[in-house]
């Protein structure tokens, strides 16, 4: 029963180093990914890049209509802003709000209400994002 229990216990232990292993891993994973985006890349070489941002600490929001199943199209400018300013933004929200609300903001400045000027090419958004994060980022082929 001593050696049954001994090798229940190394199993257990295992299991138990895995249990702890996966919680400290996968939050250790996301800390470290944000850690070693924030800390890690200041103190590489792209401190340059991260200190700017961190510094004036943009944040984009786009609240969109949840009643209107609009969250793809959100997501879809989400993805399109944070992989062409990944190191000048410091946050990307989606808020749901609902009764048609389709609004982009750039550190609590609207820049874009679709009630106003109707659903935004993700290039026209990016100008104006641009304009107010980094303006002397070029856009590549997106400007002309």
């Amino acid at each position: 029963m001593t050696s049954s229990s001994s090798s229940s216990s190394p199993e257990s232990s295992q299991d138990a180093s895995s249990d702890t292993k996966s919680p400290a891993d996968t939050g250790s994973s996301a800390n470290t990914g944000s850690s070693a985006n924030t800390g890690s890349s200041a103190n590489t070489g792209s401190s340059a890049n991260t200190g700017s941002p961190a510094a004036t600490g943009h944040r984009v929001q786009i609240e969109y209509c949840t009643q209107c199943r609009w969250l793809p199209r959100a997501a879809w400018l989400a993805q399109e802003l944070l992989t062409t300013f990944e190191t000048e933004l410091t946050e990307l929200a989606l808020k749901p709000g609902t009764g048609g609300v389709f609004v982009v903001r750039v550190d609590d400045e609207v820049i874009w209400d679709r009630r106003e000027q109707g659903f935004p090419e993700p290039t026209a958004v990016k100008r104006l994002v641009r304009d107010r994060v980094a303006p002397d980022k070029s856009l590549g082929h997106s400007e002309r």
